[in-house]
């Protein structure tokens, strides 16, 4: 594991970049060795959680090959087809989503030209719009949701039930909710 911490850190030497040695035991060092080891922890759970992430996304990418929608459209009906009336504001999309703003608007202005979705100026709030999922948007929606659905069930039943309720529960506290 590469070191992100840096050499400077206290407790590191020149002969050990990835943490204290028996020669760097002195007078406070056992708080040293223990802030080192839950930092060495902390690196080796956050790359595990983060490969853990990329291994599983690039194997249900095969999900969205041939399918009538990207996965970035998914993402997007996702959000829309969950709404009430299928209707939702841009700014939701945008905050259920793992792109940028400008990104969303342009994906949602693609998706529009693709009769995927139909998109109004918000009548709340004339600098928003609203985006309404189209018969053929939530259609493309079910046939892909089925498949992904099924590969997401497959990959997470390595998990018992309580191992998932503890992932969930970690990964939400992760992201402070």
């Amino acid at each position: 594991m590469q070191d992100t911490l840096g050499a400077r850190d206290k407790g590191r030497s020149e002969a050990s970049p990835t943490g204290p040695t028996a020669c760097d035991h002195d007078v406070g060092a056992d708080t040293t060795l223990k802030t080192m080891t839950d930092r060495q922890l902390a690196l080796q759970a956050w790359e595990s959680l983060f490969r853990a992430q990329h291994e599983l996304l690039a194997a249900m990418s095969a999900d969205f090959a041939g399918a009538p929608i990207t996965q970035a459209e998914y993402d997007v009906l996702l959000t829309v087809v969950r709404a009430p009336g299928m209707t939702t504001r841009l700014r939701d999309i945008t905050a259920n989503s793992l792109i940028s703003q400008p990104s969303v608007s342009r994906l949602v202005d693609r998706m529009v030209s693709r009769g995927l979705v139909d998109k109004a100026t918000d009548p709340d709030d004339g600098r928003g719009a609203i985006v309404t999922a189209t018969d053929a948007g939530a259609r493309a929606f079910r046939v892909v949701a089925a498949t992904h659905g099924r590969s997401i069930a497959e990959r997470m039943s390595v998990l018992d039930d309580d191992e998932m309720r503890t992932l969930l529960a970690l990964t939400e506290r992760l992201r402070g909710s």
